[in-house]
């Protein structure tokens, strides 16, 4: 299977693992990015079960209304029972690099509320360790020289993701270079640095289930099927 097939053979997976888990008029998270926008289109066919859900981005926001589905704001939301995302890297502690999209605070700030985070990926995102992929860090416009030096001391390199602006008003730095032992450590460090709005590391709240795509079909991953 190409690498759309995998993410379009996962996005119904999700669907159908929505369908199994949610009752009746639920709301439901929903994220951001190539493999979310899959699983949205695939979510158009159950929208009737769904009393609607809640964006982690104006895109997204803007692809489920296009569907008919009913998008509200999270402080309308007292119940989230799953939100669905999808990751640049996660390792097999289920553990994320999120943000390629720049709509990670939204991501994080959803998943927190959920009870259930299951993320969809193709196999080629799965890292034995994390930061292959630039870790992207959301930054208030002021403290952006400041945040850089900072996370230069951290190891890597950060460079402006160039002419883009978050749905927040911010900027995100991208930080190159980086072998991640311990994400738990490094996504605290980060948030601790003034002019941080947060970063795309999803280590203190990982995801519960992965569905992961692979050539020979959609594999679930939990908690509980990691080797100790």
């Amino acid at each position: 299977m190409t690498q759309d097939e995998q993410k379009q053979a996962v996005a119904r997976a999700a669907r159908d693992h929505v369908a199994a888990n949610i009752g009746t008029h639920a709301i439901i998270g929903v994220g951001t990015g190539s493999t979310a926008n899959f699983f949205i289109d695939e979510l158009a066919a159950i929208k009737d079960r769904l009393a609607g859900a809640v964006a982690s981005s104006e895109a997204t926001r803007v692809r489920l209304q296009g569907h008919g589905i009913r998008v509200f704001d999270l402080n309308e939301v007292e119940d989230l029972p799953i939100y669905v995302d999808g990751a640049d890297e996660i390792d097999m502690s289920l553990m994320m690099i999120k943000g390629g999209g720049g709509a990670l605070t939204r991501e994080k700030i959803v998943a927190a509320v959920a009870k259930t985070f299951v993320c969809l990926c193709d196999q080629s995102k799965l890292v034995q360790t994390l930061g292959r992929f630039p870790l992207p860090v959301e930054v208030i416009p002021m403290a952006r020289a400041y945040v850089g030096r900072e996370l230069a001391k951290l190891g890597g390199q950060a460079t402006l993701r160039e002419n883009f602006i978050t749905d927040n008003g911010n900027l995100i730095l991208d930080l190159h270079g980086l072998s991640i032992a311990d994400p738990v450590a490094l996504e605290t460090a980060i948030d601790r640095i003034v002019g941080v709005v947060t970063n795309g590391l999803f280590a203190r709240r990982a995801a519960d289930i992965l569905l992961l795509a692979t050539a020979a079909g959609v594999k679930t991953v939990t908690s509980a099927t990691i080797p100790s």
